[in-house]
């Protein structure tokens, strides 16, 4: 004969209730992301690097620039140059530092949804972005202000609002192809050198087959990057058919790549 315990008040009472899971806010991991790329090493210098290569491509222009060349558009394209690289490295490193740090265990056991992981990435990194393109801007202001007045010339602001937004633009193109190539490689190194040859490499060879095939001359702007790349730089992304061909170019080198490398790292096995 068995004995059947019946639950009192005093055990009932014991038992603590449960409490239902919470999800970690968006907010919380993008601060949690932004934290890890300023304090790993690397990312932290990449940072740094921003505002000295911003400060050091100022001063190139008070030293070496002509008096009728202080401008504010000539200060803002010198800084806008090792920015461009600077970037890219920058979101590679956003995304690969869970594999090449190896915390990708701990990340992903705090947080099982990889995509919100990746998510909030991505938001870090635009933020590092405009928060970097902003600070270059400044830095060209003052060095515009700075330069006229040692060269003893009025000040000339020679930059409208639209073509600074496509520069603006421009590198935050060439971060989000940085990002794809990290989501894909999960590797910084392999990453890094993917990059390089993305926008180094790749161009020439598309250069190369356009002046060989005559057909594909009229195809290359849809399909180069990099030329639609340089066309935001300049600021001279005006029409719909410019326009269209950033958005196919954007369409090949960023978002069917990213949704490969975002299925890719679903199924992946983190160690």
């Amino acid at each position: 004969m068995t004995a059947t315990i019946v639950p009192t008040a005093s055990t009932t009472a014991a038992v603590p209730p449960r409490r239902s899971a919470r999800a970690v806010p968006t907010t919380r991991l993008v601060k949690v992301e932004l934290r890890k790329m300023f304090n790993t090493r690397s990312g932290f210098w990449m940072l740094v690097s921003i505002g000295v290569m911003s400060v050091a491509a100022a001063g190139s222009v008070l030293v070496f620039a002509p008096d009728s060349d202080v401008t504010y558009s000539t200060f803002a394209r010198a800084i806008g140059f090792p920015m461009s690289v600077i970037l890219p490295m920058i979101a590679i490193l956003a995304v690969t530092s869970e594999w090449s740090q190896r915390s990708g265990l701990t990340t992903f056991t705090l947080v099982p949804s990889r995509g919100r992981v990746i998510g909030a990435k991505a938001i870090a990194t635009l933020l590092v972005g405009l928060g970097s393109v902003a600070l270059a801007y400044a830095v060209g202001t003052v060095g515009n202000v700075a330069g006229s007045a040692a060269a003893g010339v009025d000040t000339v602001w020679d930059m409208s609002w639209s073509t600074a937004a496509q520069m603006a633009l421009g590198n935050l193109v060439g971060m989000a192809i940085g990002f794809t190539l990290g989501v894909v490689m999960r590797n910084s190194a392999a990453a890094i050198v993917g990059y390089f040859v993305v926008s180094l490499v790749m161009p020439g060879i598309l250069v190369l087959l356009a002046q060989v095939r005559s057909w594909f001359e009229d195809l290359q702007p849809w399909i180069d990057w990099n030329y639609t790349q340089v066309e935001l730089f300049e600021g001279t992304t005006d029409t719909a058919e410019e326009w269209a061909m950033l958005g196919s170019t954007t369409m090949i080198w960023i978002a069917i790549p990213l949704v490969v490398g975002l299925l890719a790292l679903r199924r992946s096995e983190v160690k």
